[in-house]
């Protein structure tokens, strides 16, 4: 039983997210997969509700995401006017 436990602890601790922010300005905009890139050159998936519109390349965001299974998720975003 001891063993069984540890090993769905260990699971579900693999399993979990990893969250953190970023800042930085957008680079290019994919509508059709609804990912960003910011000018490091690193990618995000943005949520499924979200109004792509809203941004637009060369706009300074602040954003949380979470990491999961090596895909970043932003979960809460904040654009500058």
């Amino acid at each position: 039983m001891r063993i069984l436990l540890s090993a769905v602890a260990a699971f579900m601790m693999s399993a979990m997210a990893h969250a953190a922010e970023v800042e930085g300005q957008i680079k290019t905009i994919d509508r059709e997969n609804l990912t960003i890139t910011l000018n490091d050159g690193k990618s995000y998936r943005l949520p499924g509700e979200f109004d792509v519109d809203s941004l637009a390349e060369g706009m300074e965001i602040l954003f949380a995401y979470d990491e999961i299974g090596g895909e970043k998720l932003i979960t809460d975003i904040a654009m500058s006017e």
